[in-house]
């Protein structure tokens, strides 16, 4: 299949799908790709026009060249994609440690004046005689009519971007936002499962299972992973609280953390909402299209991410066996979340759409619509394609009040949730 900005981007024939051009859709203003090119001061491609014709990996094709008809036959496929990822991108994390529990270190049942819970869980794990711990903040709404959904955010900035005593309130994590949707909200903090620095990432997660190894192998799983394994650590908990319903936790991320969120819902399929804001580059973009930040650049400037064999693919993209389109594929058929900013070109929001739309011909094994259009939605106009969603928004890489009301909206459309129900 190949793709060009003059073709549009077309989808495989096999699926039928067609390119209806919409005049409204979202199109880069040349002022702030005027603007991104001077703050960068480098030579990074913000023209479409420049972006390389490519051939996406095929999602449905097994390793044999047998073709994927059946949701039964796509689990082969799916563990096949699924190991090329853990062996060329991500790494291999480790599954539970040997010894986990959780200690409640801090339990308000009139937080937020009444109208919450606030609940400090600290997460113990073993590893032969390492041990490790790091913290969920959880927040759920007293009037709730039974167990209620959570939204777990992958807090990759400061730690009161997710204030637990609600002094320091941000856009970021709208607590009391999401309080009042009749939703939990829950945070893990990425500082303390791996250090976000190069010289430090292997304390924390990596240290537990690996101790103080002087060399790891190709594929050893790094930062982005360790995250992600916490986030699986903080599902283990939900499972154990009854006032969750721990068959409906979303998974949210932003930029570094949004990256995380999707690996964690490829490696861990309890989560039935996966949320990407903003990821870019080995998030939700597509890598081949070389727009922005590249698998080059994002090995260089953050070596500590991805595992050491990612680094064969700096600039060859095209010989990557996978691309971002396939990760979203391995989320099916549960529901996924894609967001992007109007300004954030360094994480390519047309890539991240198009990784969505090429994801269709996975989704559609369980009857799911493909989407049909690789024309963009329009600036501030979320679009739903059942169990998927996407929205590019006014405004500079962040995450802000405006995503998790649509990130919420989503919950609502996923679970059939009313002001009713709630």
């Amino acid at each position: 299949m190949k793709i060009s900005i003059s073709a549009v981007l077309g989808l495989t024939a096999a699926l039928g799908l067609t390119n209806v051009m919409q005049a409204s859709g979202w199109k880069a203003d040349p002022a702030v790709v005027a603007e991104t090119h001077e703050a960068r001061k480098r030579e990074f491609n913000f023209d479409e026009a420049k972006v390389p014709a490519y051939q996406l990996p095929e999602s449905l094709v097994m390793a044999n060249g047998a073709r994927v008809q059946t949701p039964e036959q796509w689990a082969a496929r799916r563990q096949e994609i699924l190991e090329l990822f853990r062996e060329h991108v991500f790494g291999r994390r480790p599954g539970k440690p040997d010894q986990l529990r959780f200690e409640t270190i801090e339990n308000v049942s009139d937080a937020m004046e009444g109208k919450a819970t606030l609940k400090r869980i600290m997460v113990h794990s073993q590893v032969a005689d390492r041990t490790h711990q790091f913290e969920i903040t959880l927040f759920l709404p007293n009037e709730a009519r039974g167990p209620v959904p959570v939204y777990l955010l992958i807090n990759n900035r400061r730690p009161d971007n997710a204030d637990p005593t609600r002094q320091v309130k941000r856009p970021f994590w709208p607590a009391e936002e999401v309080i009042e949707r009749g939703y939990g909200i829950a945070a893990i903090k990425t500082r303390e499962l791996s250090p976000d620095t190069a010289s430090r990432y292997t304390q924390g997660v990596i240290e537990l299972f690996e101790g103080s190894a002087d060399s790891r192998k190709d594929n050893a799983f790094r930062a982005i992973a360790a995250w992600s394994w916490g986030a699986s650590r903080a599902m283990d908990y939900f499972e154990t609280d009854d006032r969750i319903d721990h068959t409906r936790v979303a998974i949210v991320g932003h930029s570094r953390g949004g990256k995380a969120a999707l690996w964690t819902g490829v490696e861990d399929p309890r989560f039935a909402l996966v949320i990407s804001n903003d990821s870019g580059c080995t998030g939700a973009a597509i890598s081949r299209r070389r727009f922005g930040e590249t698998v080059a650049i994002i090995n260089t400037r953050f070596p500590h991410w991805f595992c050491e064999n990612y680094r064969k693919f700096n600039d060859r993209e095209h010989e990557l066996p996978v691309d971002q389109h396939m990760l979203m594929a391995l989320i099916a058929p549960r529901g996924l979340y894609v967001a992007s900013a109007d300004k954030d070109l360094w994480a390519d929001p047309r890539g991240e759409f198009l990784s969505l739309v090429h994801s269709s011909d996975v989704y559609a094994l369980w009857g799911h619509k493909p989407i049909e259009d690789t024309e963009m939605p329009a600036l501030d106009s979320p679009t739903w394609f059942e169990p998927r969603g996407y929205h590019i928004r006014s405004g500079e890489h962040d995450l802000t009040i405006y995503d998790w009301q649509r990130f919420m909206d989503a919950g609502d459309k996923l679970w059939k949730r009313s002001a009713d129900s709630q």
